[in-house]
């Protein structure tokens, strides 16, 4: 969960701080105090577009740190603990980026804008990327903005919205049907290709061919080039190589072929020096004996390996003109191919690969086609089960989201949650028969999710986007996101003003449902409702000050109990500090307190 932010030079916040706990979080202060701004700090840890305009005149950047506490024992969860394969993940994360976690187990976010527009990120301690950042905060972290309600109005996010409420059962089919499409489109790809392509693939064979017909007729053999190199260099000395190496082996044990190699050989002239010294009576003489049985031993295998090297080198005067010729074979091939024969090598293996795939004639073409409409209708079949669950678990949330728009003072209006086949249009890409239609096979299905909304009992349910006002709207998205949290834990869930536009009765059901959605979610609310405010665990205010200079400047902190009665006052019509204005405060937090023990 979201444990502590910190605000530097954001709007009218020059400085400020806050700790954030589980359960549900309130924000208030007076219009223009900066309740917004903690919103947009927010989102920039998310990742979003930085905007050089929030950065507060006179200022060369805006700083927004936030501290995450991140569950790693796997034991009870508060609200805003997040699910064990989200711990997974943030550690993989900061694995691959190289950013440690605070001494207490913490992990600090940061963004940082400059007045010229540029941007910084770094995660726990490390300079990272924004959209690593993002990677970071978005299984934390669920902004709510005041304008945010209207992605709702998209179909893809209609249809994500109800996919999250099914479940692991949609994921499963999902999963099915994006594997079956991807090897459709490869097979129904690969046809066209064939069918479409046929003369000049036929014509990219017959190159291909040749071309491994010359490769396999020289047969090279791995970093065969390198080695024939070094040979004819070797071949090239071979004159001066043989006199070096019969000169040094007729110096050490003679046998040379009646040259005067300048003496008698070394190893006669050691045995007569060890010999001398056994024969001499001084003992300190007989002790270097052992040490000439070294030399004598050392100077004998250097004979030999001289030997052995002489009776290596080609005799046959022909050798070199060989291995020039196999040179010129190879080059004639790295001329063409590659740099050099592991790369000629590797050529080849690819056009083969290349070549079994560009089979025209008529019996692979055939296979392919069979192999395409086969992939087709599995791509069908599993279309038709995901469109067949999803239409199941519609109705569901429908209802679900429909009881709790009536106890948020939307009378008897109720959602409709319908799932449409989406006909293929004449550019359609990825055009899919199922059950006799034609369809648009996307990567999500071949469904169209529309939310539609009946504002009472027989009325006739139009799409949200034309039948709800702001308030419903945001009244429908918060709705939608306690039902789904029903199904899902964790994760730090922020409100801004999702109250606009409403009061009264359904200002307190708003607050009631916040605060059931903090059992299994941190909520974070900006509101200017004091029946919603009475609901929160933790109260914060945005308070403004003007200085003398005229400079607006805000900061936040947490309320005591006595300070929030006196908060609330101010919100209930601008009661103040009066009698009245507290009697009115006490009251409605006790009975919120009541109706949250209930």
């Amino acid at each position: 969960m979201l444990a502590e932010i910190r605000i530097d030079n954001l709007g009218v916040i020059s400085e400020a701080g806050a700790q954030f706990h589980g359960g549900l979080t309130v924000l208030t202060g007076e219009t223009g105090a900066g309740k917004t701004m903690v919103v947009t700090s927010l989102h920039l840890l998310s990742g979003v577009r930085a905007d050089p305009t929030r950065v507060r005149v006179g200022a060369a950047r805006a700083v927004v740190e936030g501290r995450f506490c991140i569950d790693a024992d796997g034991g009870s969860r508060a609200a805003g603990a997040v699910p064990s394969h989200v711990e997974r993940e943030v550690a993989r994360l900061l694995e691959t980026t190289g950013a440690q976690r605070d001494e207490d187990g913490s992990i600090i976010a940061v963004r940082t804008v400059g007045s010229d527009g540029r941007s910084r990120a770094h995660l726990g301690g490390r300079s990272v990327p924004v959209g690593v950042l993002s990677e970071f905060t978005d299984p934390l972290l669920t902004v709510h903005g005041q304008n945010d309600q209207l992605r709702l109005l998209r179909p893809d996010q209609q249809r994500a919205a109800l996919d999250r409420f099914a479940g692991k059962t949609i994921t499963s089919l999902l999963a099915t049907y994006q594997e079956h499409r991807r090897r459709w489109l490869t097979a129904r790809d690969e046809l066209i290709e064939r069918t479409e392509k046929s003369r000049e693939l036929a014509q990219e064979a017959d190159r291909l061919r040749f071309a491994l017909d010359e490769i396999d007729a020289v047969d090279p053999q791995p970093g065969e080039d390198t080695r024939i190199v070094a040979e004819v260099r070797r071949l090239g000395d071979l004159d001066s190589l043989r006199d070096s190496a019969q000169g040094a082996q007729a110096a050490l044990a003679g046998g040379g072929d009646g040259d005067d190699v300048g003496g008698a050989a070394a190893l006669d002239l050691l045995g007569e020096s060890r010999a001398r010294l056994e024969a001499a009576e001084d003992p300190a003489l007989r002790e270097l004996g052992p040490r000439l049985d070294e030399a004598i031993a050392v100077v004998t295998d250097v004979a030999g390996e001289l030997s052995g090297y002489l009776s290596d080198l080609p005799s046959d005067p022909g050798a070199l003109e060989t291995l020039l010729g196999r040179q010129a074979e190879l080059k004639s091939l790295t001329r063409k191919y590659a740099a050099d024969i592991d790369g000629v090598l590797a050529w080849a293996r690819d056009a083969r690969e290349r070549l079994s795939r560009i089979d025209v004639s008529a019996d692979a073409v055939a296979e392919l086609a069979a192999r395409a409409d086969r992939e087709a209708a599995a791509t069908a079949e599993a279309a038709t089960a995901l469109s067949a669950a999803r239409r199941k678990v519609a109705d569901k949330l429908a209802k679900a989201v429909s009881k709790e728009l009536s106890g948020l003072a939307m009378g008897r209006a109720s959602l409709d949650v319908q799932v449409r086949d989406r006909e293929a249009g004449p550019q359609d890409s990825a055009p899919l028969e199922v059950g006799g239609r034609v369809l648009h096979a996307g990567t999500s299905g071949v469904d169209d999710v529309e939310f539609r909304l009946a504002a009472h009992s027989g009325a006739r349910s139009l799409p949200i986007a034309r039948s709800a006002s702001g308030g419903e709207l945001s009244r429908v998205m918060l709705a939608l996101e306690v039902v789904l949290a029903g199904s899902e834990r964790g994760a730090t869930m922020v409100f801004d003003e999702v109250d606009a536009g409403v009061g009264g009765r359904a200002a307190v059901e708003i607050g009631r449902r916040l605060a059931r959605l903090s059992r299994t979610h941190q909520v974070i609310v900006v509101t200017h409702l004091p029946q919603v405010a009475a609901f929160a665990d933790t109260h914060l205010v945005v308070d403004k000050v003007d200085d003398a200079g005229g400079v607006v400047s805000s900061g936040v902190r947490t309320l005591t109990d006595t300070e929030r009665v006196a908060e609330l006052a101010r919100m209930l019509a601008g009661l103040g500090d009066t009698e009245t204005g507290r009697a009115h405060a006490e009251e409605l937090l006790a009975t919120a307190h009541a109706e949250r023990r209930g």
